[in-house]
C-alpha cells in the first residue's frame, strides 16, 4: 500500500504530476505552503503528491523516532550508510509512481522532487526507476549508495533532466558532498542543471524561481 500523502490538484484532471518528497524529522505538509509560491498560470493541470515518510529510529537523534527515509548513522551523512532502509523507501517511492500511472499519469509526466533527504531519494529511486521520468528535482542533498549506482541505475533514466540546487553554507549536507555527487553523475554521462545559492540548509525565492522556469520548461514537453 502506498505511503500516506498530502495532495494538492492545481486543476481538476490533472495531466502532470510532481512526488515531492521531504527532509528528515519533517513531514508531508512541509512543502505545501510552496505550491501557491511556485504555480504559474501557463501550467498544465498538475498533482502535488506530499508523502509522509515512515516513522523509524535515528542514530544520530540517540534513537528518537521520526519521519525518515532511511536510517542516519554518522554525522558523516555519506558514511555508514542504511542501505537496508534507503532500498526500502525506493520500494515506497515506486508505489507512489505506480499509483499515478494507474491514475491515469504516464511515468513521463511525473516529476520526482525532494528536499535534504527527500532529495537524496528522488535520486536513489529515479535513477534506478525501469521507465522514462519527466525529471529529477534535487534540492540540498546528495547521492546516497554512490558506489553501487552505476551498476544499479536503469537506462530509462539515463536523460532525464536533472535539477539540482544547494546552499553554499549549508552546513547540514554540506555543497562539497553535493558537488561530488554532481560530478560523479556527470561522468556517467547525466544531464545535471546546477545552481548554488548564497543561503543554508533551506530554499529561498530565488531558488523557487529557477525551480518555475525548470518545471515550465518540463511541462512543455510532449
Amino acid at each position: 500500500m502506498p505511503l500516506p500523502t498530502v495532495e494538492h490538484e492545481t486543476h481538476a484532471d490533472p495531466t502532470w504530476s510532481v512526488i515531492w518528497l521531504h527532509g528528515l524529522g519533517a513531514s508531508g505538509d512541509d512543502f505545501v505552503p510552496i505550491v501557491p509560491e511556485l504555480v504559474d498560470p501557463s501550467w498544465p493541470g498538475i498533482r502535488f503528491v506530499f508523502p509522509h515518510a515512515p516513522v523509524r529510529p535515528v542514530t544520530v537523534n540517540n534513537g528518537m523516532p521520526m519521519r525518515a527515509w532511511y536510517d542516519i548513522k554518522s554525522l558523516g551523512i555519506a558514511d555508514r550508510q542504511d542501505a537496508e532502509g534507503i532500498h526500502a523507501s525506493v520500494a515506497d517511492v515506486e508505489a507512489l509512481i505506480a499509483r499515478e500511472v494507474e491514475r491515469g499519469i504516464p511515468a513521463s509526466h511525473i516529476v520526482l522532487a525532494g528536499f535534504s533527504q527527500g532529495g537524496a531519494m528522488t535520486l536513489a529511486a529515479g535513477l534506478r526507476h525501469r521507465e522514462t521520468l519527466g525529471g529529477l528535482l534535487v534540492l540540498s542533498a546528495y547521492l546516497p549508495l554512490h558506489e553501487t549506482i552505476e551498476a544499479e541505475r536503469h537506462g530509462a533514466n539515463h536523460a532525464t533532466p536533472i535539477f539540482w540546487g544547494h546552499g553554499s553554507v549549508d552546513p547540514i549536507v554540506p555543497m562539497a558532498l553535493g558537488e561530488r555527487s554532481r560530478q560523479l553523475l556527470e561522468a556517467l554521462g547525466h544531464r545535471i542543471e546546477w545552481h548554488s545559492y548564497p543561503m543554508g540548509h533551506q530554499v529561498n525565492m530565488t531558488e523557487i524561481q529557477d525551480i518555475r522556469h525548470w518545471l515550465t520548461e518540463r511541462f512543455a514537453t510532449v
